[in-house]
C-alpha cells in the first residue's frame, strides 16, 4: 500500500493503460474522485509488477476523459457515446465535463429544431414535382418569392420562416407551428389553414381570398390591407389581430374571438358576424353594409 507516487503514473481502467501526471489528474477538478485519489489523501494499491494503479471500470472512454483534464477539450460524439461518456464523469466526479457534455446534448436538441431542409433543397424539390412536405420542420427557412403552390406543408414546423411574396395559391397548412412567421403579400389564395398556429405571423397585404383559416390561432396576427374576401374564419381566434384595412366583404366570422381585434376601415359587407362578440373591437370607419349581425354583441 503506497501513496507516494512519482509524477507520472500509470492507470489501468478496467484492463487498459493509460499514462498521464499527477498534475493532469488534480488540477481542473481539483474537486473530483480522482484528484482526491492522488492528493494524498487516500491510500491507494499500486501493482508492485505493473506499477500500475487499477479502477475497476470500462476504459472505453477514459481517454476523453484525460483529454478534458489535460486541455479541457470536449470530443464530439454520438448521442449514445455522450451518454456513455456523461456516466462516467459523474463516476468521477468531474462536475466540470457533466457541465460541459449536458451543454453540448442541449446545443444538439437545438440544431435538430432547426430547418430541415434548405431553400436550394426546396428548389430543387420543386422543380422535380416532389412537392410535398408534409410533418417537415423548415423553421426560418427564406422561402419569399419562390412559386409554391400546390405544395403541401400539413402538420409541419414553420416558425420564423419567410414566405413574403411567395405564391402559396392552395398550397395546404393544416395544423402547421408557423408562430412569428412572414408572408406578408404571399398569395394565399384558397390555401388551407384549419387548425394552424399563425400567432404574432405577418400576413399584411397578403391575398387570402377564400383562404381557409377555421380554427386557426390568429392572436396578434397583422392582416393590414390584406385580401381576405369570402374567408373562412369561423372559431378562428383573432384576439388582438390587426386587421386595419383589410377587406373581408362576405368573410365568414361566426364563433371567431375578436377581442381587442383593430377592424378600422376594414370592408364588412356582407360578413357573417352572427353572435360576434364587438364590444373590445375597434370599428372605427370599417364598412357594414350587409353584414349579418344578428346577435352580435356591440
Amino acid at each position: 500500500m503506497t501513496t507516494d507516487f512519482p509524477s507520472t503514473v500509470i492507470l489501468d481502467i478496467g484492463g487498459k493503460k493509460f499514462s498521464t501526471t499527477i498534475d493532469t489528474l488534480t488540477q481542473r477538478e481539483p474537486e473530483s474522485m480522482l484528484a482526491a485519489m492522488f492528493s494524498g489523501r487516500h491510500t491507494l494499491c499500486l501493482d508492485p509488477e505493473k506499477g500500475s494503479v487499477f479502477v475497476d471500470r470500462d476504459g472505453k472512454h477514459f481517454r476523453h476523459i484525460l483529454n478534458w483534464l489535460r486541455d479541457g477539450v470536449v470530443p464530439t460524439l454520438t448521442d449514445s457515446e455522450y451518454s456513455e461518456l456523461l456516466r462516467e464523469a459523474e463516476y468521477y466526479q468531474l462536475l466540470g465535463l457533466v457541465e460541459r457534455i449536458n451543454e453540448a446534448l442541449d446545443r444538439r436538441k437545438d440544431e435538430e429544431q432547426k430547418a430541415e431542409l434548405t431553400r436550394t433543397d426546396i428548389v430543387k424539390c420543386i422543380q422535380s414535382n416532389r412537392v410535398r412536405f408534409r410533418g417537415v420542420n423548415l423553421s426560418g427557412l427564406d422561402l419569399s418569392k419562390l412559386d409554391l403552390s400546390l405544395v403541401d406543408f400539413s402538420y409541419g414546423c414553420l416558425k420564423y420562416s419567410l414566405f413574403s411574396r411567395a405564391n402559396l395559391h392552395s398550397a395546404k397548412f393544416r395544423e402547421v407551428e408557423a408562430e412569428s412567421s412572414d408572408f406578408h403579400d404571399a398569395i394565399l389564395r384558397e390555401c388551407e389553414f384549419t387548425g394552424a398556429n399563425l400567432r404574432g405571423a405577418i400576413l399584411a397585404g397578403a391575398n387570402l381570398q377564400s383562404a381557409n383559416l377555421q380554427d386557426a390561432c390568429l392572436i396578434k396576427c397583422s392582416f393590414s390591407g390584406a385580401d381576405l374576401r369570402s374567408a373562412h374564419l369561423q372559431t378562428a381566434d383573432l384576439t388582438d389581430a390587426n386587421l386595419e384595412g383589410a377587406n373581408l366583404e362576405g368573410a365568414n366570422l361566426k364563433g371567431a374571438k375578436l377581442s381587442g381585434a383593430n377592424l378600422q376601415g376594414a370592408n364588412l359587407q356582407r360578413a357573417y358576424l352572427r353572435h360576434v362578440d364587438l364590444r373590445d373591437t375597434s370599428l372605427e370607419g370599417a364598412k357594414l353594409g350587409g353584414a349579418n349581425m344578428l346577435g352580435a354583441i356591440r
